[in-house]
This record gives structure tokens, sequence and C-alpha cells, in this order.
């Protein structure tokens, strides 16, 4: 099928349900929205059947409602895109229209090269005031698609409501190669009053004039003043045969075509295949179906030859087709004409079969169509390249979203999305001054003496796994990670993006990247990391720096103070700042007191080491010298909401106690809640 039925389906479900259950449907129909919705190519009836099998199921709808419902659609979708004047004049009322399609299809059959269209024929219902639709289509188990086509053509066309019962089903030829589905309908149409006043309108308007053409009645003459030679020069293109199918006359240039057409005894079916309607080529099947369109086949062996020049060359080189109509001459003995012109679509057709447009009568309008056709032939081909280079461009555009995506999520990562966006637009980004917000530095214990210790390639898979893990926590509790050098990393809380509980980010942060230091090995000692945090919170000033890698850099004494919490902190706890545990006053936090110290460029400062969250405290306490407890649960029965716990002999820490390694005295304490 061609995808223009792609595309009225597709229209169809967007239209009616949405996008998203389209995007669901071509995931389960496997379907391109590209590459499969072309108008003028040609799909395997798999590939629509798949389709419309995926709606059915993705919708939970029986395929036969699905069909109907396509068949009312399609129609709709043909009068919306620039089918409708062709439509409203193919018949003044349901069945003419009806009967007609086969011309319709015929028609486009000339710009849609090799359309298998189904065919209908339509006929009263003797003693009933309903209509019996024949049905004729190759593909199986279509019919529904019937039933919404002719409700809506009622609907739209009529003013009409039809209602289409199924009588019966067969399968015509079962055991040949054209075996067709043949589905017969009444239709009962009603609620015809309007249409019934409108022509009474019409009725009484019409002139005088147009009154007496309505009852025109032709006069004959008594006899036909043409002799048989003048009549088949003037209807070249017939053939008239009798009830048992010989041949009794036909026109010149059937002849041509056919030599041996007038032989005595020949018949119709010896010379010709009936392509349409598709059944057996009898005088009976002809007679049942007079009023639909035919087209015959003259058979390649009954081909003769025309001399150009002095060269013999062959009449043409493919099955000949004519199309026409038959005509009942006498009843009473059966006698048949077949009236046609030869079923050629463009030049390229005459060329092939060595006919020319003078072998065509002038009266005849296969030669306007033809030429009107090649025109319409070099539209398509166009449409069609078009319709090529379209769908390359858009997947050609859809990688390009998917890379710029990609490109976008990198930029994101390296500076806030607010100021990656400035840069990209080419604005200017103004440095911005926040005045509270919470930083946090960590750096690993003894890291110095792990790169010593281990290969380069060590230590970076080592930072890898750890960085890893702190990046998630970042999404995590949505904080921004500034920038990590060697093995520190730094985050803020409250930048870009002012947030009121940025403190808590933090401090949650910190509490989770020490767990998760603990997850990672240490490749020079094959024990797990343990890592120093500190975290301030105060104001800074933020903005880029740089042109080539430009960076978003943090300014301010904020900065510093929250380094000097990391570098004067103990291995595994988190060193929090005045400023800092005041913040988290009435937050469920559990504080240790760690007293007064001296930090470097700060003077003495009265710290703090942040144990955890109420109900789920870590202890890391030291007992007898070198034994460690670890994971220890705080009974939050016995503190409240920010109680702190402050060692009993307190301690100053030495100048050796700050160095970056994590060495310090074993200590032995104890602590007691507060």
């Amino acid at each position: 099928m061609y995808g223009q039925i792609h595309v009225c389906v597709r229209s169809l479900v967007i239209k009616k349900f949405g996008e998203e259950v389209w995007e669901t449907i071509l995931e389960k129909a496997q379907c391109d929205d590209t590459t499969d919705f072309m108008v003028f190519h040609r799909y395997t009836d798999q590939k629509t059947i798949g389709l419309v099998v995926a709606v059915s199921q993705v919708l939970d709808v029986p395929l036969e409602a699905v069909l109907e419902l396509f068949g009312e659609y399609f129609f709709e979708y043909c009068l919306d895109n620039g089918y409708d004047k062709m439509l409203r004049t193919l018949g003044e009322d349901l069945p003419s229209f009806i009967q007609n399609l086969d011309s319709l299809h015929s028609l486009l059959a000339m710009s849609y090269k090799n359309i298998e269209a189904p065919s209908f024929r339509c006929e009263a219902n003797s003693g009933e005031d309903t209509l019996i639709l024949h049905y004729y289509s190759r593909r199986k188990g279509l019919y529904p698609i019937v039933i919404g086509l002719v409700r809506a053509v009622g609907k739209h066309l009529f003013n009409s409501d039809c209602t289409l019962e199924v009588i019966s089903k067969t399968d015509d030829n079962p055991m040949e190669e054209n075996s067709q589905d043949h589905v017969v309908f009444r239709v009962k149409v009603t609620d015809q009053a309007e249409k019934e006043d409108e022509s009474k309108c019409r009725e009484l308007a019409l002139t005088q004039k147009e009154k007496s053409l309505r009852s025109f009645v032709p006069k004959f003459p008594r006899r036909i003043h043409i002799d048989p030679s003048s009549f088949c020069k003037a209807l070249p293109y017939h053939v008239v045969f009798d009830g048992t199918m010989t041949i009794l006359q036909s026109g010149v240039q059937m002849q041509k075509i056919c030599p041996d057409l007038m032989k005595p005894g020949g018949k119709l079916h010896d010379y010709f295949e009936l392509v349409h309607p598709r059944m057996p080529l009898t005088s009976e099947n002809i007679i049942r179906f007079i009023n639909a369109n035919f087209i015959l086949q003259i058979k390649e062996s009954m081909c003769g030859e025309v001399t150009n020049g002095k060269a013999v060359v062959p009449l043409r080189s493919k099955a000949f087709p004519i199309k026409g109509q038959m005509i009942l001459l006498d009843q009473s003995v059966g006698h048949i004409m077949f009236i046609c012109s030869p079923r050629l679509t463009s030049l390229t057709e005459l060329m092939e079969r060595n006919i020319f447009l003078s072998d065509i009568p002038l009266y005849d309008v296969t030669r306007e169509l033809i030429l009107l056709n090649q025109q319409r032939i070099a539209e398509i081909e166009i449409s069609k390249k078009l319709d090529e280079t379209t769908a390359e461009l858009k997947r050609t555009a859809t990688a390009l979203n998917r890379e710029k995506q990609k490109t976008d999520s990198l930029l994101y990562q390296m500076l806030p999305r607010k100021v990656a966006d400035q840069l990209r637009e080419g604005r200017t980004v103004e440095a911005e001054k926040f005045s509270e917000v919470t930083i946090l530095f960590s750096d690993i214990v003894t890291f110095t003496n792990i790169a010593a210790a281990c290969a380069p390639i060590s230590i970076v898979e080592m930072l890898n796994e750890l960085y890893s893990r702190f990046d998630a926590l970042t999404s995590k509790h949505g904080v921004y990670k500034v920038e990590t050098i060697g093995d520190a990393y730094m985050v803020v809380a409250g930048v870009p993006d002012s947030v009121p509980d940025h403190a808590e980010r933090i401090a949650n942060m910190a509490l989770d990247m020490v767990e998760a230091a603990g997850e990672v090995i240490s490749p020079a000692t094959g024990r797990p990391l343990q890592i120093r945090v500190g975290m301030h919170l105060g104001g800074v000033v933020a903005g880029v720096v740089g042109k080539k890698m430009p960076r978003y850099c943090l300014f301010g004494d904020t900065v510093n103070t929250a380094s000097r919490m990391e570098s004067h902190g103990v291995p595994g706890k988190i060193h929090v700042s005045p400023s800092a545990r005041e913040k988290l006053d009435n937050k469920p936090y559990i504080f240790e007191e760690r007293g007064l110290i001296e930090i470097k460029g700060k003077g003495e400062m009265v710290t703090f080491f942040l144990i955890g969250r109420n109900g789920e405290v870590r202890l890391e306490l030291m007992k007898d010298n070198n034994t460690t407890v670890r994971g220890g649960t705080l009974d939050t029965n016995l503190a409240e909401p920010n109680a702190s716990l402050k060692w009993v002999d307190s301690h100053r820490m030495s100048s050796d106690q700050n160095d970056r390694t994590g060495s310090r005295q074993n200590e032995s304490r104890t602590c007691t809640i507060i």
C-alpha cells in the first residue's frame, strides 16, 4: 500500500488519542516515523496491516472496530486534503457514488502505479427499501473499512444515516492466484428528509427551460446513416460480440493491434484477459457488472507487428490494456459492444508499445489525459524525492538533537544550567553575590602516601570510583559540584540558585560522603578509604572566569574558612564551623563539640563535629588506644535534637595534628551527652 494510508493512520491516532499513544504504537509496530510515512512510496501489505494491528493492541480495541473507524476517518481525511470536489461530483446519490468508485480508482491508478484498489458494485434490493453492496478485494479481512467509509459518505455528502449489515462473505476463485474476498452488504439509508426538502426547493427554482430539458425525450432515426466501414473507422477501439462471446465486429485500431481478431468463430476470451472486475470473462458476468468499468488486456501472443520504414517492429512489448464500457445492444439476442480506449498513462508507454497520439481519435480524452498525466508523473517524482530528502533531513535533525542533548548534558555538568545558557547565547555572565551559602571541602586521608605507593592508573581508578559516588550524591541532595583538584572535592548549596535549606543539603551530603568513601578500597592498604570533611556557612561572590575553558568559581572569605575546616579536620569526621552549626539549630542532627582550636589565619574558634542524624548516628570513638568502635547507634530517646557530645578530658590539638596525612596521636577518650 502507499504511504498515504500510513499518514492517514498517524493523523487519526494523533487527533483522537494523542502523541504519546502514537509513539507507543510506533514502537509496537516497529515503524520509523520518517521512512515509513512517505506519501508516494509503496510499502508491503504486511507493514501496513502490522501498523493497524499495533493500533488495535495498544488501544485494546478489536481490529474490526479499528478498521471501521479508519474507514470513516479516511473519507474525512480525503475531503480535507484536496479530494473534496472530486468526491462531491462522483455521484448524485449514494448508489451512483458507489457505482463510480471503480472509475475513481482507475483514475488514481494513473498517478499511483500498481495500485490494487478494491471493486464495488451496487444494486437495488427488490422488495426492500435497501441497497445491496458487493465488495471485492484481494486483501482479506479488510471489509470493516467499507462500513465506516459508507457511513461517512452518507453523513458528509448526502445528509443520510447508513446502516450496513454483512449478508455473506465468500472467497471467489479460492484455488486460483486471483483469489479475492467477496463481501455482500445490505445498506439501509435513513433520515433523508432534509435532502428531499432541498430537492423540492431546487425543483421549484427551476426555470421553464430547465424543466423542458429535464422532460427531454430523445428521437431516433429509422435507420443508421453510416456504413459498417465508416463505423469501424469512427470508433476504432470497439468490439461487438454475442452471448456466446463470439466476436462479430471490431474497430480498425483493434484489428491493427490484434490482426487475428476478425477470424471467423473467434471468442473474446481467446484474445483478451479480464483485468477488472476480477471475475471469469463470461457474458453472464458482464451483464451482472454492466455498469462497471471494464479493463481488458490483449494477450501478448495475439499482438501484431507494424512496419516502421523497412523494419518490422513489434506493436507492443508488454500486455496491452484497454479500458471502456460494456453496452448491451439487444437484450433479446444478447449482443454486447465493448467501446474502449487504450489504457495508457504516459508518453513512455506510448513509445514502449509503438503507438502514437495520432492512433487515438481526436475526440478521445485519452490524448489529454496522457499529456496531463505526464506532467503529473513528473510532479510525483519530484514529490517522492522531496519525501526522501525530508526523511533524510528528519533523520539528520534527530541525530543532531541527540548529539546536542549529549553536549548540553556535558556542558551542564561543567557549568550551572543558567550560566551555560547565557554563554551559549553569547551574553556576558555578570558576577553574582550570594549573602548566605554553605560550602563543603573534602580530601582523602594519607592521599600523598597512597599516591607514592601505587601506580598512577590505580590512583585514577580509585578517584574515579570515589568521585562517581560523590557525583551521584550531588544530584540526590541538590547541591552544585564546584570542582575537584587532585583528592580535594568542593561542593556548594545555595549557588547558583538560592535555596533556604542549603545548610541541611550540605549536612546530608557530608554524612553520605563519609559513608560512600568507606565503600571504596585503597589500592595501597586494601582497607576502606577515609576522608576529612569541612563545612562552613557565609556569603560569596560567584562568576565565570576565563574565556578558554571558562570555569564557574566562588570567591570570598567563606571559601577560605570552609577549606580551613577541612584541613583542620579529623579523619572520618565532618568538621563544622560555628555559623554552619548555628544554622542547623533545631534540625534533626547530632553534633559533638570539639572545643576551642587554633585555625590558621582565623585565630581561635569553637568548632563542632557533625556525628549524624537523629536515629542513625554513626559513632567512631577511640577505645583502649588502638581499638575503634564503628557503626554504633545513639539512642535518640536520650538526646534532644541538636544535643552535643563533649569530650570529658578536652585536649588541645598540636600543630602536627593538622597535617593532611591525617596522622595524630592516639587518645583514649569518652563522651557524654550534655
